[in-house]
């Protein structure tokens, strides 16, 4: 079933007046913008030489991204600000890169808003975080590395508050806010997070550290947001995980769908610890006490059968936002390459930014929940339906269409007849991504694997399969394993093919299982269940790219299984702008 063309015809008008608006809006702030030129010109778009470039993901022109920095709302614009190096496609000469967007999926780039001139960061500006006043002002915390190469804290403003676009920032003449004193690692001390008010009006930040081989969230207090005061006690720490990077620190709902605003706290919240560390953002929940500052976990990092991650695949030093115009909070995070940095060179650029994901607190207040924003599905077009269709063991069904299998937007819900050949669960099987390393898509089970062949050639020698295998406990109760398969991804034998896994809070006795996965030349995003659990993965195919790359749904366990709806769609390419007026490099 295709779209109707007056959904076709919509899409394409939206797209034309965002680029007219856009173009009246740069040229109203005196900038010179590529684009709607010369066939629409957009660096998004080479896919024919630049096969694993994204369509519809967030990247610069060129060169080396990492972190997402300080992503706001301000003044009817969505800024994000991210580490980039102005120079090569490899990590160094951190700066401050900068871009807006009206929707989170269409993006001008704007100059640099941080650079390295300073004595507090005149070694590379780092991560860090936007706090918007209570007078509606935006201001950035970040980490330098200083002339002595210590990690410090720092904090600048806009120069000018009535510039929605934000383009221009000053660093305070205060900096360094914060110093690796009193036992602080200088090595060991960054990124610090979105500040939060309490009931006394006293300013809150977490920064994190490593201190005595314990990971820990630092605490800080101002009252003035310019001379901090640390806590002798830190909001939290742990002894298993490492240093602690990018830590974040919000409130969730425990009865809204709604996002919460950072400085709320009442009981209807919970509160969220992130840490990014061993190549993954762990969190966990608990109830934060404002007027003690105490942290009250349910479980902690790294803890059996709660090992919380937001995405168990290649996702990394995420950051949120509240976004106050549609009341909801945004997760962002950095998508690092798995191909090799002589590779990265070759091709110009290394890093992506995840698709923008709504965060929510899940019915049985334990864990999040997380879905694609709904802005990204403008860019749907093309879509194919397939109902109530039985896969039999051994089935391996192509989507036909006019769907473009290498840059696609697929949700596909399941359903089982009998659950009775289940495999058992071994109980020393507490492991999900060493599961699917030992089950894989080739391995035949009871019910399962089941699921997509992405990114997949014509004669199935490169695929990257995501699938689920339902186990049976001794209880009477079943166990979803939810995997993303790498291990035929590509014929290149020079890039990473992880296999990466996740437990699925489902019951498959009384719900379907669902999956969705954002499809995008050298990036697959999927959520399974509803979002209860996420796996992202770069994948790099010698045969399946462009148009050469099919769609497949498959079942490779021994009892059928049914479809009870897939929906697939041709995702539209973003309009990604680069800004002409570009200030001199302040690098030697």
């Amino acid at each position: 079933m295709e779209i109707p063309a007056i959904e076709q015809r919509k899409y394409m008008e939206t797209s034309a007046i965002w680029a007219v608006g856009l173009c009246f809006l740069l040229a109203g702030h005196g900038f010179e913008a590529d684009a709607y030129h010369h066939g629409s010109r957009n660096l998004q778009s080479n896919t024919t030489e630049q096969p694993y470039r994204t369509a519809y993901h967030f990247q610069p022109p060129k060169n080396w991204m990492n972190d997402p920095n300080g992503p706001m709302y301000y003044n009817g614009v969505y800024h994000l600000f991210y580490q980039y190096n102005p120079y090569a496609a490899v990590w160094g000469n951190m700066t401050w890169g900068h871009s807006i967007s009206y929707d989170l999926v269409n993006w001008v780039h704007l100059e640099y808003a941080l650079n390295p001139t300073d004595p507090f960061d005149i070694n590379g500006c780092f991560s860090g975080s936007a706090t918007i006043l209570p007078g509606g002002e935006p201001v950035i915390l970040y980490t330098g590395l200083d002339s002595q190469n210590r990690q410090v804290q720092n904090l600048a403003v806009p120069k000018n508050i009535s510039d929605s676009l934000l383009r221009e920032w000053i660093k305070s003449p205060h900096n360094p806010l914060m110093t690796p004193t009193n036992g602080i690692d200088g090595n060991n001390f960054r990124d610090p997070t979105t500040a939060w008010q309490g009931p006394d009006k006293v300013w809150r930040v977490l920064v994190g550290s490593l201190i005595n081989g314990r990971g820990e969230a630092l605490l800080y207090r101002s009252r003035d947001f310019v001379n901090w005061k640390k806590s002798q006690i830190p909001l939290h720490s742990s002894d298993k995980t490492g240093m602690w990077e990018c830590p974040d620190f919000y409130p969730v709902s425990i009865s809204s769908r709604n996002g919460v605003d950072t400085s709320v706290q009442n009981a209807d919240t919970k509160h969220v610890l992130k840490a990014s560390f061993k190549e993954n953002d762990h969190y966990i929940i608990g109830k934060y006490v404002p007027e003690t500052d105490d942290y009250f976990i349910e479980t902690d990092f790294l803890d059996v059968g709660s090992d919380f991650r937001y995405d168990y695949g290649n996702f990394y030093a995420s950051k949120t936002f509240f976004d106050a115009a549609k009341k909801r909070r945004i997760l962002w995070a950095w998508i690092l390459e798995s191909d090799t940095s002589s590779a990265d060179i070759e091709k110009g650029w290394s890093g992506l930014q995840s698709i923008p994901r709504s965060v929510l607190l899940d019915q049985t207040g334990r864990r999040l929940i997380q879905w694609p924003i709904k802005e990204i599905e403008q860019l749907r077009e093309n879509q194919v339906t397939l109902l109530n269709k039985e896969l039999k063991g051994g089935t391996v069904i192509e989507v036909h269409g006019t769907i473009t299998a290498s840059q696609a937007d697929v949700e596909v819900s399941f359903d089982f007849p009998h659950l009775n050949e289940a495999e058992v669960l071994d109980p020393s099987w507490i492991d999900p991504q060493l599961l699917c390393g030992q089950k894989n898509a080739s391995v035949k089970g009871g019910i399962g694997p089941f699921g997509l062949l992405v990114l997949a050639s014509k004669d199935l020698a490169e695929q990257t399969a995501i699938f689920f295998r339902i186990f049976a406990t001794h209880n009477e109760k079943y166990i979803v394993l939810m995997c993303s398969d790498q291990s035929r991804s590509s014929l290149r034998q020079d890039v990473k093919k992880t296999s990466y896994g996740a437990f699925v809070d489902v019951d498959p006795l009384h719900e379907k299982i669902s999956l969705r996965s954002l499809i995008d030349h050298s990036i697959v995003e999927s959520f399974g269940g509803e979002g209860r659990s996420c796996i992202t993965a770069r994948v790099y195919p010698e045969l399946a790219i462009n148009k050469e790359a099919h769609l497949y749904v498959f079942n490779n366990g021994t009892r059928s299984v049914k479809i009870s709806r897939l929906d697939a769609w041709s995702m539209g390419k973003a309009e990604i702008v680069p800004n002409n007026r570009r200030r001199k490099s302040h690098f030697n």
